[in-house]
């Protein structure tokens, strides 16, 4: 009868133990992935819209963040769309090869977290989408935590889910009219 309690009782301790560890991390990582701090908006009539890009507005509060999800082989994430090309919404040229890409090139920009400080720079990145999957080449930071000037076209910071991928990916993945903008995806390391 005591051996039954003590098994009953340690499996208790061990469930509560479990329990609080998985919360205790849970709460970490969303502790980890809020937002930085807040960059107020310009007003700027120099706003590149080219693939409905949003502008930012005088005094608006957007969030920054120098996170993002953990990285699996299923990674949510909100797909949008960008032109890698010179004078394209994307602003200058790319960060990981100081060069413009073409719309017809499969390449992607990363939010801050996931670009890592450029580790992924130049490697491929399976995205998964409307029943498809394809490959593409990180080249850029969606920075998640500047934004409103010109360097970013005048454009708000990315949120900290974002793979922002050219024309390229949006038709490999067979999205097409008003398909083609924002789309949740999947994605991971190829």
């Amino acid at each position: 009868m005591y051996s039954t309690i003590f098994k009953l009782t340690l499996a208790a301790c061990l469930l509560l133990t479990q329990s609080y560890y998985i919360h205790a991390n849970t709460y970490r990582f969303l502790a980890e992935c809020q937002a930085s701090g807040y960059l107020t908006g310009t007003s700027t009539a120099n706003c590149n819209t080219e693939n409905d890009s949003e502008c930012c507005k005088a005094n608006q509060k957007y969030p920054q963040y120098r996170c993002s999800p953990q990285v699996t082989s299923n990674t949510k994430a909100k797909m949008t769309l960008n032109s890698f090309a010179e004078a394209g919404d994307g602003g200058g040229p790319s960060e990981c090869d100081e060069k413009y890409h073409a719309d017809t090139e499969s390449v992607v920009a990363l939010s801050t977290g996931w670009y890592k400080g450029g580790s992924r720079c130049l490697k491929n990145i399976r995205i998964n989408g409307n029943g498809r999957s394809v490959l593409a080449k990180v080249v850029d930071e969606c920075d998640s935590v500047n934004g409103c000037d010109a360097e970013h076209s005048y454009q708000p910071p990315c949120g900290n889910n974002v793979v922002d991928a050219s024309k390229a990916v949006w038709d490999a993945l067979g999205y097409s009219g008003d398909q083609v903008g924002e789309a949740q995806i999947t994605w991971s390391d190829a």
